[in-house]
């Protein structure tokens, strides 16, 4: 290697040294947050900071077992695939990843619905020298929030629904609420916009019947509210980081 890209390279560990000075402190933070996912990556992906709850999660022990790893040493193909694609978007500077609706599956299979975000870590020249991100679990829905009955209400009617398009202009007229209103209370309560709530919905029928029926992927999208089976192949890789026939395969094989 050339003396400059090792220069390079001590110098861009250097700079994301020095961005974790408060990081190692929230790290133990986050240790005590089964709830949260929390992990820090260098700019080529490499994990560099972990919480226990993604130890865990990886089907690990200790975290020297994840650390200087990469998405696809401990993930499935196609998930790593997913979330390397994610990590590059975040890496180039283009976007930060925010509120992203995501189906997580632990190492026992059992899926699991989280919001995830995505940051780069910059130097003091606006350089990118990492990335920090947190998966949150979501959290049981706020009953006592005012106006929790007509956000349930309309929530029951999406699950009785999902087979079909559901306007906002029916959640409007069952709730009595103005769209801003809609929007704004679906958040506090659920943490989800309307739209990702009916996605959730949606993808927890077909993710059930994928794993535990014989029904083509073509029938489960129409049952479940999609008009092919590449519109529902689309939305379900995006959301889950697979195609829905990969996560039959991974769902069906034993721990």
């Amino acid at each position: 290697m050339e003396k400059h890209a090792i220069f390079s390279a001590v110098e861009k560990r250097h700079n994301l040294a020095n961005q974790l000075s408060d990081v190692f402190f929230a790290e133990q933070l986050f240790d005590t947050m089964s709830d949260i996912v929390f992990f820090v990556k260098d700019t080529e992906g490499r994990y560099v900071v972990v919480n226990q709850t993604l130890v865990r999660r990886c089907g690990l022990r200790e975290k020297n077992a994840l650390i200087g790893r990469k998405a696809e040493d401990v993930f499935p193909s196609s998930l790593a695939i997913s979330y390397a694609a994610q990590d590059a978007i975040v890496l180039r500077g283009s976007r930060e990843l925010r509120d992203q609706l995501e189906l997580h599956l632990y190492p026992n299979r059992s899926p699991g619905w989280c919001l995830t975000q995505k940051n780069p870590l910059r130097d003091e020249r606006g350089h990118i020298v990492g990335m920090c991100g947190i998966s949150r679990d979501l959290a049981t829905p706020d009953q006592h929030h005012p106006v929790y009955a007509k956000i349930a209400a309309a929530v029951k009617y999406l699950h009785q629904n999902y087979a079909q398009t559901v306007t906002m202009a029916e959640l409007v007229k069952l709730t009595g609420l103005s769209i801003a209103q809609l929007e704004r209370n679906f958040h506090k309560i659920f943490s989800l916009t309307p739209r990702q709530m009916m996605v959730k919905i949606r993808l927890d029928a077909a993710s059930i019947m994928l794993a535990e029926t014989n029904t083509s992927i073509t029938e489960i999208a129409l049952a479940c509210g999609y008009q092919d089976h590449s519109a529902f192949s689309r939305v379900f890789k995006a959301t889950v980081g697979m195609t829905p026939s990969e996560y039959r395969e991974v769902i069906r094989k034993k721990v």
